[in-house]
């Protein structure tokens, strides 16, 4: 896989689904043009799109819309825990080891040789910063190679596949008996609670990534830091929570982490 069309990934899609498609369908001719036929080259499937034909925008905007109700929306909670669980990840390698620390963690998808960046990239790609910094966006639908913008005009980003993604990530592929010792101790809910918690977050993160309501994620968390397990710190208008040592020890020793379980 190579260049990818900068106008499908617009900015204005964090604000969510219509905002991005709506960009999508705003962009101007020219763009359209350029990037649709460096992609495929004029074809008779591709020339109405690169034409900005109003009835090819339109199936566009649909087809948009039908992918996302069928192959995103059922699994946007488990993508919602696994991107807020890898935003931990690098938080914490930011606070503990610096920006350093952070580049040298991407590895084996990225390597770090300070003031380069360096990735396995299907086209030969060099993006230079010039002093606009670079976004990071973890995703679970980047495999193995990481994916950038094309116009160097564009602020630098780069997507990266997330740490905590797996094969099979969307399924409910871990061994119910590899769970057992700790829901056994716990109850399920409240031992899912530990697990997610392995890698810092929020009660509301906390919340979505299991599967409960937040005051229910609260209870559960105030139990745990009764026990020892969990330290709460409050930054701001969040709390945001860790493992004690305690803690740590029994998730490793009973069971591999897991993001997606409800109780």
């Amino acid at each position: 896989m190579g260049d990818f069309p900068d106008f499908l990934t617009p900015p204005q899609g964090i604000r969510g689904l219509e905002e991005g498609i709506e960009a999508v369908l705003s962009t101007s001719r020219f763009q359209l043009h350029r990037e649709v036929t460096a992609l495929s080259g004029p074809t008779g499937l591709t020339r109405p799109l690169a034409d900005g034909e109003t009835s090819a925008l339109a199936m566009l905007g649909e087809t948009l819309r039908d992918y996302h109700r069928a192959a995103v929306a059922p699994y946007w909670p488990r993508v919602q825990g696994l991107i807020d669980a890898d935003r931990a990840v690098r938080a914490r390698a930011l606070l503990d080891n610096s920006v350093d620390g952070l580049l040298a963690g991407l590895r084996p998808t990225l390597r770090w040789h300070p003031p380069v960046l360096e990735a396995d990239y299907p086209v030969h790609h060099d993006i230079h910063l010039q002093g606009r910094g670079l976004l990071l966006v973890p995703s679970v639908f980047c495999w193995r190679n990481p994916i950038t913008l094309i116009d160097p005009g564009l602020p630098p980003v780069l997507v990266y596949p997330a740490v905590s993604q797996r094969p099979g990530w969307w399924t409910d592929a871990t061994n119910p008996k590899e769970r057992r010792t700790l829901a056994n101790l716990l109850g399920h809910t409240r031992a899912n609670t530990l697990r997610v918690i392995e890698g810092g977050c929020t009660t509301g993160e906390l919340a979505r990534r299991v599967g409960i309501s937040s005051p229910a994620a609260s209870q559960h968390a105030t139990a745990l830091r009764e026990a020892g397990l969990i330290t709460s710190m409050r930054q701001r208008n969040t709390v945001v929570h860790t493992l004690t040592p305690l803690g740590a020890a029994l998730v490793r020793s009973n069971t591999r982490p897991r993001l997606d379980e409800q109780g």
